[in-house]
């Protein structure tokens, strides 16, 4: 892995400086303050000695990479806890809790999905290798990675709901050419701030990384496109203005329907990165109020049109609840 180096912009001016190198390296907490302690983050050409150290414009940020060009594969871990709903002997359907991400990454290699898969689905291995098969742009992930056996798709960590998981080279195939006609139907259910007037609409906005973030995608003419179907499905007076969304994916960018719908002015409920920072009053929740409830595609093996569907967790509810009309 190449090494960080970067001068602090604006946006993480006062950011402590262990969650910036999480976030900018995709890095773990406990991995992070581990670099710290080796003194392989510097900042102006100094060790850091806290971890906890605020950054400030300007400054330059250097973090000394292990080189991770050929990681170790990703080992089963039968502790990893999800939902299967449907398994065959081309695909897996799962049911993903919010709080797990879906595959290894740097300073990550263990607790992932991917983990959890071997352990239940050890033939996923064999799709380790590299299958050939291209992966679409709308993956958002580098084709046949062998820390993604088997996965076309990904839901982002705070994310909850449904996922495909391909078990064949053949189902990678079907699935891949499916996600890159758009014919895969991905219907997502959140909760926004604001009162959402038009009861239909579309958000039509290429996005891309974040010229002033590098952390955050964000709607960007130098960014892909990308498309969002909405759907009001009940509008809440109390305790604020709030309304509940059915969203489609047209595309599917990196954090898309968290960037569109911030775009249009009704952030995600509990998104601290593209919402604003504020709790419903009554509730309490830590995570983005997102949840892929619908997955419908073409089987791999049959073509018939399979579907699947999700109930809400429990945690948000709880918080609808709370809410009145």
């Amino acid at each position: 892995m190449t090494d960080l180096s970067i001068e602090v912009p604006s946006s993480l001016d006062g950011v402590r400086v262990d969650r910036a190198v999480a976030l900018l390296a995709d890095l773990s907490r406990s991995t992070v303050e581990q670099l710290v302690a080796d003194g392989r983050v510097r900042l102006d050409d100094r060790p850091v000695r806290a971890r906890s150290r605020a950054l400030r414009v300007g400054q330059r940020l250097l973090v000394e990479l292990e080189d991770d060009a050929d990681p170790e594969p990703p080992r089963a871990d039968p502790s990893v806890e999800f939902a299967v709903v449907h398994a065959d002997d081309q695909i897996i359907v799962v049911d993903k809790p919010a709080g797990l991400v879906v595959h290894p990454g740097a300073g990550n290699r263990t607790g992932t999905l991917v983990n959890g898969l071997l352990a239940r689905f050890p033939d996923l291995a064999s799709l380790a290798e590299s299958t050939g098969v291209p992966l679409p742009d709308d993956a958002g992930f580098r084709a046949n990675d062998p820390d993604r056996p088997g996965i076309v798709h990904r839901l982002d960590r705070g994310t909850s709901g449904l996922l495909v998981v391909a078990r064949t080279r053949e189902a990678t195939a079907s699935l891949v050419t499916q996600l890159t006609d758009r014919t895969v139907e991905r219907r997502y259910r959140a909760l926004v701030y604001g009162t959402v007037e038009s009861t239909t609409g579309v958000v039509d906005a290429p996005v891309g990384r974040s010229e002033t973030s590098p952390t955050r995608m964000a709607v960007t003419q130098r960014g892909k496109p990308a498309r969002t179907r909405y759907r009001v499905e009940t509008r809440f007076r109390r305790p604020v203005p709030l309304t509940a969304v059915e969203a489609t994916l047209e595309t599917g960018r990196t954090h898309q329907i968290r960037v569109h719908l911030a775009a249009i002015g009704h952030p995600v409920v509990g998104d601290e990165v593209y919402g604003a920072r504020r709790p419903v009053p009554g509730t309490a929740l830590d995570r983005p109020f997102l949840h892929a409830w619908s997955l419908a595609f073409v089987h791999p093996a049959t073509g018939d049109r399979v579907s699947w569907e999700s109930e809400l967790p429990a945690e948000l509810q709880s918080v609808l609840a709370t809410l009145g009309d």
